[in-house]
C-alpha cells in the first residue's frame, strides 16, 4: 500500500492559456501575440505542483471534464508529481479554461470558463474522504463552492487545514476555528476587514484579530508586502526587486512554500521569508505555473 499523501490540496484544475503582448487591444481592436503557453493550471493544481517541486507528495482533490482537456492537464500533473486518483472527471463536462492575458506592463485580464459542473460538490468531497483524512495537511481553497468547503475541513479536522481565501461571513467562526494557516491577497483581506487594507500596520492588526480567532499563522497581501502574524510575533517581508512579468500563481507559490516550510518545522519567520521568496521567483514569467525547489528558494531567500 502506498504512504498517504503528505497535503491534500482541494481546489481548481483547469487548462491554462497564456498570451503575452505588447498591449491588450480595446474594443474593436486586435493586437499580435509575442508568446504563447499552454499548461495545467488553477489554483489547486498550481499549489500541489509547486508542494511537489518543494519536496513534498500532494494529492489534488478537484474536477475536471472527461474530455481531452481532463486527460491532457491530469497527465500533466501526475508527470509532475501529483496523486490525482481522487480528481472527477465529470461526465458531459468540459474541462475548465482561463485566459490569461499580459501586457507588457505586467498587467494581466483573466477570461474564465469555469462552470458549475468543475466545481467541487459535498459528493466530491465526501468521495475523497479517505484521502483527506489521512493527509497531515489540507488545503483548502476557498473559492469553491461552500458546500463542498464546509465538507472539507470537517472530514480534514483534527489535522492542520490551511484556508485559502477569505471565509463568508456564515462559515467564518467556524472555519477559523478550524484553520491552522489563512492565506489571503489584498482584495480576500478587504473582504476579512469590511474595508480595504492600506497598509502593512493595518494588516497587521486584522492578523492579529484574526490569530485570536483560532490559526496559528495569518498571511496577508498589501501592496507592496506580504504580512505574517503569528501569537506573539509577525514579520512584514517587502516584496523583492524581481522585475514583474505577470503576478498570475505568486500566491499559490506563497502558500505552497509556507505548507513546505512549516512541514519542516522551519520557524515561522523563516517560513515567512521562504514564502515570500518562492512567490517571488513566480512572478518573473507569464502564467501560473511554477518553478521551484527548495534549495533554490532557501538560498533566494537568504537561509
Amino acid at each position: 500500500m502506498s504512504a498517504p499523501p503528505d497535503v491534500a490540496v482541494a481546489g481548481q484544475i483547469v487548462r491554462d492559456l497564456v498570451l503575452v503582448v505588447d498591449e491588450a487591444p480595446g474594443p474593436g481592436g486586435s493586437a499580435d501575440v509575442r508568446r504563447r503557453r499552454e499548461m495545467l493550471g488553477g489554483k489547486g493544481a498550481n499549489q500541489a505542483v509547486a508542494l511537489a517541486q518543494l519536496g513534498m507528495r500532494p494529492a489534488l482533490v478537484g474536477v475536471v471534464g472527461d474530455d481531452d482537456a481532463g486527460r491532457d492537464v491530469l497527465g500533466q500533473a501526475r508527470r509532475d508529481g501529483v496523486d490525482v486518483s481522487r480528481v472527477v472527471r465529470r461526465a458531459g463536462a468540459g474541462t475548465g479554461l482561463i485566459v490569461d492575458i499580459v501586457d507588457g506592463a505586467g498587467r494581466w485580464r483573466y477570461l474564465e470558463d469555469t462552470p458549475p459542473p468543475v466545481l467541487l460538490t459535498e459528493a466530491d468531497v465526501a468521495a475523497a474522504g479517505p484521502l483527506l483524512r489521512a493527509a497531515p495537511w489540507t488545503a483548502v481553497q476557498l473559492q469553491q463552492p461552500p458546500g463542498a468547503v464546509r465538507a472539507a475541513v470537517e472530514l480534514a479536522r483534527g489535522n492542520r487545514i490551511v484556508l485559502d481565501g477569505a471565509p463568508s461571513e456564515d462559515d467564518r467562526d467556524d472555519l477559523l476555528a478550524a484553520a491552522f494557516l489563512v492565506r489571503a491577497d489584498a482584495r480576500e483581506a478587504a473582504m476579512l476587514a469590511g474595508a480595504p487594507i492600506g497598509s502593512a500596520e493595518e494588516a497587521a492588526r486584522l492578523g492579529a484579530d484574526l490569530v485570536r480567532r483560532g490559526p496559528s499563522l495569518v498571511a496577508l497581501a498589501v501592496e507592496d508586502a506580504n504580512v505574517f502574524v503569528w501569537e506573539g510575533g509577525g514579520a512584514v517581508v517587502p516584496l523583492d526587486d524581481t522585475p514583474v512579468t505577470d503576478t498570475t500563481g505568486a500566491g499559490d507559490a506563497l502558500t505552497a512554500a509556507l505548507i513546505a516550510a512549516l512541514a519542516r518545522g522551519e520557524p515561522p519567520e523563516r517560513a515567512a521569508r521562504f514564502s515570500a521568496a518562492a512567490a517571488g521567483a513566480t512572478v518573473g514569467r507569464p502564467g501560473g505555473r511554477p518553478a521551484l525547489s527548495f534549495e533554490g528558494v532557501g538560498a533566494r531567500a537568504g537561509l
